[in-house]
């Protein structure tokens, strides 16, 4: 591209001290984890550097959300989002910069899913396109999103009247770190991310003195039998060529050793990619689980309680095809290999959904590259390089931020005209 390219002219501002300034802003961000709508820190950082940059802020949408409008003149109007919540976990990364943060009843926090990363590159990129707005037309939102990782967020922003803040966009873009080679951006139509469901399940017994079983109904033994028969759920009900996982994540029951508890309860976490597979998982759990209290004798039905639903992840056909184009101008198309389909889940999709308008979401790698490679050269890939969720997940800063900042600047300008 030549030095005349406005996408050149933007990124200039990515220089030394601007990068400097975001790592240290990743850093501290890091070192200061907040669960689902409980944001506050990090939802004010956001808005002072939007405010900083020139945006209209709106702040508190649906919790803790945040969201910048920067107007600047006739032309379509781009909504960028990073989510901003961190997960229950104790980190074992060893970094200077690590977590040692706790919820208010003791539980550790850490941003094991990157989502400190997301709120420093959209940061940089509103920066960035904010000071080089006399290369372009248009509206830009920058989407500051609480608790994506219970799927409450987004539709609690859209719900408190976000679109009524910002104006609809045309278009929804969004990023997410994984554990690929950093420097390379992952990208593919269609369905990218699983819809998952999770469920609580109370099963009840009839509780009594452990040495005397016989006169309980052991809501151990039956929820023991009950996770052993949905383990057979996707193998002999999913067809081999559909995508499906059951995991029965928790167990609890009882106090003490000697006595049979009243009751028992499960968690149970579901991913599927068609609404039909979907229905299928779902239909079966009530039936198993049902099916198993009634052969165990329980003296009432089990109860189902819903956690969370995330929904499927599609991307636009083409919409995508915009930002794929504009991407491998950019970074050329060897660093921008095909996105496969994973099994995590996102409420990102929903933004699109509700404003009627195609979305593109995309994996940012962040994974340390000579490590990646090492690792795959020898088939330890699940070994030695930590996924998200993991107590050992850390996005390498570098090249991981710039091209973050970068990625979310090139896919806002494909849709946001030049003057």
């Amino acid at each position: 591209m030549s030095d005349q390219d406005p996408i050149d002219k933007i990124i200039a501002g990515l220089d030394g001290p601007a990068l400097d300034d975001l790592a240290e802003l990743y850093r501290d961000l890091h070192r200061h984890p907040e669960l689902s709508f409980k944001e506050e820190r990090t939802a004010g950082i956001a808005a002072d550097r939007l405010r900083a940059a020139g945006f209209e802020v709106s702040t508190g949408i649906g919790g803790t959300g945040v969201a910048g409008v920067l107007r600047n003149g006739d032309g379509p109007t781009v909504a960028l989002r990073a989510d901003m919540d961190a997960l229950p976990v104790l980190e074992a990364t060893g970094l200077p910069y690590a977590s040692t943060a706790t919820s208010p009843d003791g539980v550790p926090v850490m941003h094991a899913c990157g989502h400190d990363m997301h709120v420093t590159c959209l940061s940089g990129a509103a920066r960035l396109l904010a000071a080089g707005r006399d290369q372009w037309r248009g509206t830009l939102v920058a989407l500051f999103q609480p608790a994506e990782e219970i799927a409450a967020g987004a539709q609690a922003m859209v719900d408190d009247g976000l679109f009524d803040r910002t104006g609809t966009p045309d278009v929804v873009l969004g990023q997410h770190v994984f554990p690929a080679p950093a420097g390379s951006v992952l990208l593919s139509p269609g369905e990218v991310l699983a819809a998952a469901d999770s469920m609580e399940i109370r099963l009840y017994g009839r509780g009594g003195h452990g040495s005397q079983p016989e006169r309980t109904v052991d809501p151990v033994v039956l929820a023991a039998s009950t996770v052993m028969r949905l383990q057979t759920v996707v193998s002999r009900e999913v067809s081999p060529f559909e995508r499906a996982v059951l995991t029965v994540a928790q167990i609890h029951a009882g106090h003490k050793e000697n006595i049979i508890p009243d009751e028992a309860s499960i968690t149970i976490n579901l991913r599927s990619f068609s609404p039909e597979v979907r229905r299928s998982l779902l239909a079966a759990v009530e039936r198993v689980v049902n099916a198993e209290a009634a052969a165990s004798g329980a003296p009432r039905p089990p109860e189902f309680r819903t956690l969370n639903a995330f929904p499927l992840t599609v991307n636009d056909d083409g919409a995508t095809a915009k930002v794929r184009e504009a991407f491998d101008g950019r970074f050329g198309s060897e660093r921008v290999p095909d996105m496969a389909p994973l099994m995590g889940s996102e409420d990102f999709g929903l933004f699109g959904a509700a404003a009627g308008v195609p979305s593109v979401f995309w994996g940012l790698g962040s994974a340390d590259p000579d490590l990646y490679a090492r690792a795959e050269r020898e088939g330890r890939l699940r070994e030695d390089v930590p996924g998200n969720h993991s107590p050992f997940f850390a996005p390498q800063i570098l090249p991981t931020l710039p091209m973050g900042v970068e990625a979310l600047t090139t896919a806002a300008l494909a849709w946001l005209p030049a003057r």
